[in-house]
């Protein structure tokens, strides 16, 4: 598989005690890339980029279509803990981190738990705070083609809107989307997207460079969520894309790999 210059590898890799499918490309030290709850898509811009930096781990969660359920994982904290093992075992060593919602919230819980085990930490509108004010938007209640719509201010001007989530998709890829909706369930649906513990759970954070970053018109979880995590993680800074929604690794790429290649250097 090839984006731009970048040639990237795709393998199922035994590790954990499970097959993990798995996209590796990159050159310099590791990051792990964790994707949102609609499931892994193709390395795209933001990917091609930071891969000329470091060496990028973008891994299918298991359940997520790609790579085998993992029966005895009910929880985002236990798949955090199954995660910390990965890394061990992948001999990553201290793994710079990227969560993009959901994988923001798998990422944090990854910290609470080992925060040893991570150098820096970048939290893409993650999932798993309560919003103070406002609501995290239910995917449940909606398609997933209207979900996916939701997490951008305008598709139309997001080039890789299509590519990630093209109108004409092959059932392979419907599958997959419905086999990440099933499992999101399954992870996240009583509380709904948050654990009430996190915000004590990231006070024990006090030397992990954080950067979180938020889209200014963020159709999916509020700002106020962002706030709660810069409250929760000493040090935590939040950064707000202006004319961006849910995903800003695809709806405003330049300005979000400004702030993180900066972050990361």
């Amino acid at each position: 598989m090839s984006t731009g210059s970048q040639t990237w590898t795709q393998e199922t890799i035994q590790v954990a005690g499970a097959e993990l499918h798995i996209i590796q490309g990159g050159t310099g030290d590791p990051l792990l890339v964790l994707h949102d709850e609609n499931g892994q898509t193709p390395p795209l811009r933001y990917a091609e980029v930071l891969s000329e930096d470091f060496t990028l781990h973008m891994p299918s969660h298991p359940g997520f279509g790609v790579t085998d359920q993992l029966e005895w994982v009910m929880s985002v904290s236990e798949l955090a803990s199954w995660y910390l093992r990965v890394i061990e075992e992948l001999d990553l060593g201290r793994v710079n981190i990227l969560g993009l919602s959901l994988g923001g919230w798998l990422a944090a819980e990854m910290a609470c738990q080992s925060p040893q085990s991570i150098n820096k930490m970048v939290l893409v509108a993650p999932t798993g705070i309560k919003p103070p004010t406002g609501e995290i938007l239910d995917m449940f209640l909606i398609v997933a083609r209207e979900y996916m719509e939701e997490c951008f201010l305008d598709t139309a001007s997001t080039p890789e809107y299509q590519t990630a989530y093209p109108e004409e998709a092959d059932p392979d890829q419907i599958e997959i989307w419905e086999a990440s909706r099933e499992e999101a369930a399954r992870l996240t649906w009583r509380p709904y997207m948050y654990h009430p513990a996190l915000p004590h759970l990231l006070g024990r954070l006090k030397n992990l460079p954080t950067l979180l970053v938020w889209g200014e018109n963020d159709g999916v979880i509020p700002i106020s969520a962002g706030e709660a995590y810069q409250q929760a993680i000493q040090g935590a800074r939040l950064e707000i894309i202006a004319n961006c929604g849910h995903r800003p690794e695809m709806e405003q790429t330049d300005a979000f790999l400004k702030l993180v290649r900066e972050f990361l250097a």
